[in-house]
Formats: structure tokens, sequence, C-alpha cells
């Protein structure tokens, strides 16, 4: 395809170009093929890749083993309590130690400037699997998800509910302005995103034909929209003192029946995962007890809808990380 990204650093979208993201979407479509017709693309054997996770993970870490080991490599994890990083060894030397056992490097956790020191010192590329700041490996898997649905990305109309703030809120203002999407972050004004962010994403879509808009109305946030998303309303490593706040400022921007009625039938609904849709899990149950509520970013109804394509947003984190991590090392 005429694009070499051998030996980048996947850290945030803001990194690449429009026609860079698109080579990597149209590989991740070629690794999805490879995959469904049962196709070995053992292209990376004789290679390994550690994983550095300070966050837990369900998505993250699957997609990138299971990728790794598709792609032919030897996969490490390592959780908090296995490795002395940030503990009794800087960021920067645990950054040259592992540049000298393995070919790439993922990291997971919170701080932006954790996974840019690791880039800055690894020799090696260092993949970005969520920040507190960015989470771009769950973009390509969105958008690859909005290709698949629509057969197009630009000109569509994608708005984000919620805490736009957040790393899933900035990335989508990102992805959407670097692909010509039209991107609406509908929230209160306290949990826009940070201006010099959308000053930046707004020049991208300027030059991509798109807009940013920001805006605390719900039905003017959502008509006409192709795509309605949102997250969970607090984020892991806040403190748990903040649900009884932010539920109460976030429960008018829950996407329901009547927000995806606005959008219109053929609106997709998407999350990037967990979601708190029912209480049928130990955090959800315990926040309902709390604050007799059973749903919270979303409700069950849209999430089990026809328009929900969370699962396979889930499923192209796979062919999208697995398109990263062939990109950056060959």
């Amino acid at each position: 395809m005429g694009m070499n990204l051998r030996g980048r650093n996947f850290l945030k979208l803001l990194d690449f170009s429009s026609e860079e993201i698109r080579y990597l979407l149209d590989l991740s479509k070629q690794f999805k093929n490879l995959k469904k017709t049962g196709v070995p693309h053992a292209y990376l054997t004789g290679k390994n890749m550690v994983l550095l996770f300070e966050k837990t993970s369900t998505r993250t870490r699957c997609a990138f083993e299971v990728a790794g080991r598709d792609l032919g490599m030897g996969v490490t994890y390592l959780d908090p309590g296995s490795s002395q990083m940030g503990k009794k060894e800087s960021i920067p030397d645990t950054a040259r130690v592992l540049g000298r056992m393995f070919d790439g490097i993922e990291y997971r956790g919170f701080s932006q400037e954790i996974v840019q020191t690791l880039a800055d010192y690894a020799g090696v590329p260092v993949w970005n699997g969520l920040t507190d700041q960015f989470h771009p490996t769950q973009m390509l898997a969105d958008l690859l998800t909005m290709e698949e649905k629509f057969g197009n990305l630009k000109g569509l109309n994608f708005t984000y509910m919620g805490d736009a703030r957040n790393n899933t809120g900035n990335s989508l203002m990102v992805a959407c302005a670097k692909m010509g999407i039209n991107f609406t972050a509908c929230s209160p004004k306290e949990l826009f995103p940070e201006n010099n962010l959308v000053q930046i994403a707004r020049e991208i879509a300027g030059k991509n034909n798109s807009v940013i808009t920001l805006t605390e109305n719900v039905e003017q946030g959502v008509r006409g929209a192709d795509v309605v998303a949102t997250d969970i309303w607090v984020s892991m490593g806040e403190p748990d003192q903040i649900w009884e706040s932010r539920i109460r400022l976030l429960k008018p921007y829950q996407v329901n029946r009547e927000v995806m009625s606005c959008a219109g039938e053929d609106a997709l609904f998407m999350h990037c995962l967990p979601s708190f849709h029912d209480t049928n899990t130990v955090i959800g149950a315990e926040i309902g007890k709390k604050f007799g509520i059973s749903e919270m970013e979303v409700t069950n109804e849209v999430f089990e809808s026809r328009n929900s394509v969370v699962f396979d947003e889930a499923e192209n984190r796979l062919h999208t990380i697995k398109a990263v991590i062939y990109a950056t090392l060959c």
C-alpha cells in the first residue's frame, strides 16, 4: 500500500495523518479477512512483545494477546505486581531494559506521560492500550465498525454523550476530525473537552471538511446523528466518592429510547465497554443499591437493541490492534 510505519510508536491519533489511519484501517480489514477465512498469518514469528498493565482489562489484554499469537509472536503479560516499574525502577530504566528484550511494548495505565516516556527510552515501538488522556486502539476499532456498517466514514454525524473530557471523549473527537466525521460532544459544560484539544481538533476537522460541536442540549446534540456513543460515568482511577455527583450530573445524558428516537431509527449505538446497562455486576449492583438506579449511561433496552454494535466494536479491537503491531514492526 506504499505506507511505511515501521518503528513508529502508537500513542495517540494526533501523531498520525488521515492517510496513515486509512492505511491501518485497510490493513485491519485484510487481517480480519484472514482470520475469518482461517488463513494462517504468523508473519512475525520470532518476535516478542510485552504487555504492561497498570489498569486491568478484558478487551485490550485479550486483543493484544490473540493478535500477537496469531502473528506468531511470543507474548509476556506483566500486571502491576509483576514488575518494579515506577517502584524500585524508574520508567526510563524499565523502558531501556524491556527494549533490549522485546520487539514491542504495550502500556495500559494512567498517565500519558508514562507511555510517552516509555516510547522515548525503549528504542522499540510502544503502543498505548489506554491512558487517562487517550485510547487510540479503541478508536481504530470504532472507525472500522462504522465503516463496515455505513460503507464510508467521511460526512457521518457522530454524537458522544456523557463525560466528553475523558480518554474516550478526547480520542473520539480527534478520530472523527482526522477522518472527516462531524463530531458533537453532548455533555454538561463542565465536562466538555479541554479547550486546547478542541481547537486542535477543529483545525484538523476543517482540513477534512467536518465540524466539531459542543452542546449541553441533548435534543440538539443527537438530532440527525448516524452514531450515538457513550462511556461509563466514572472511569478507573477516579475516586468512588464522585459517583453520586457524577450520576446527578450525567443522568440527563443517559442514552435511552428517547435519545435514539431523536437521532433516527437507523442510528447506531456504540460503547467501548464495559457498560453499566444493568446491575448484573458487583459494582453495578453496589451502585444500584446505593443510589436506587438499575441503569446508568445507557439503558438495557438500547444496549440490547438492533442498533447496538458494541460487540462488533469489541471484536474489531483484535483486528485493528493486529494491524498496528504488524505495521510498526514490519
